[in-house]
């Protein structure tokens, strides 16, 4: 696919999606969706990437500002919400349980981990973005809203859902219902952040807690991990212990634990088979 929106980069086993259009501050468009999701379907099935790392373009000085003005002023020429994709959308994560197959949700269906590097204003379907990431690390000062209030939205792609499982129901319903801005040092008070940041230590920050998973956790581990963490929201307790029982079982035949607990017990660095 020809990127014109985003930049798709990959060392050090890490797949580095930034969105790049800086001068709407990374806002999100149809092409971008597409984009983005191409990108991590790559990913995901490239047993080189373990990890997923997920930011805006510098230049923008934004994460993302949100949807594109263009495309807000679409939705009511049109009579009707346009998404600006079509039905040959890539479909990363789908396929994995029902649960997850819908535009964000499948997220929960990658195989591996993605970090949100929230470089700047995560605005609407930018705060979006950021939730349905597995981790995220902000810079200070970075400005958080959902937006949805002032244009007579909804909660948007399930942060109605998500939200609440997050930050807890109290701290959802006072970004949600108030669509008002806060900041970064806010959003780790509740809980939405895993680190803040001053904006120098960003991707140093990130790209080495990217790094350490590539080089400490075994692919399988972090595969199975994610996917009981968002599986278990939908079942019960025992159905969890059940399927932890079932993936222990596969994952004790695997070439990658042997050779974990052979590197652990040399006190050496393991070499992940993957798969």
């Amino acid at each position: 696919m020809q990127l014109k929106t985003i930049r798709y980069e990959i060392a050090e086993q890490i797949a580095t999606i930034t969105l790049s259009r800086p001068a709407r501050m990374n806002a999100w468009t149809g092409r971008m969706h597409t984009e983005y999701r191409w990108a991590l379907a790559e990913a995901d099935r490239d047993c080189n990437v373990r990890v997923i790392v997920v930011t805006g373009d510098p230049e923008g000085k934004a994460f993302c500002a949100g949807a594109d003005t263009a495309a807000l002023e679409g939705h009511s020429d049109k009579g009707k919400y346009d998404s600006g994709t079509d039905a040959d959308i890539a479909r990363p994560g789908f396929g994995i349980r029902s649960e997850f197959d819908a535009t964000f949700a499948y997220h929960f269906g990658l195989t591996k981990p993605v970090i949100a590097a929230i470089n700047g204003a995560a605005a609407g379907v930018g705060l979006v973005l950021a939730c349905y990431a597995d981790l995220r690390f902000a810079v200070e000062g970075a400005k958080f809203t959902a937006a949805h209030g002032r244009f007579n939205f909804p909660a948007e792609f399930g942060l109605s859902w998500l939200l609440p499982r997050i930050v807890g129901l109290t701290h959802a319903q006072d970004i949600l219902l108030s669509s008002r801005i806060f900041l970064a040092e806010e959003a780790m008070q509740m809980g939405l952040l895993n680190r803040l940041l001053p904006a120098d230590a960003l991707m140093p920050e990130v790209m080495d807690y990217a790094r350490m998973l590539v080089r400490s956790v075994a692919p399988g581990s972090l595969r199975d991990t994610k996917f009981q963490i968002y599986a278990d929201l939908h079942r019960s307790a025992a159905e969890a212990v059940t399927d932890a029982e079932r993936l222990l079982d596969e994952a004790v035949t695997h070439p990658d634990y042997a050779e974990g607990l052979r590197a652990w017990l040399g006190k050496r660095p393991a070499n992940w088979q993957g798969g």
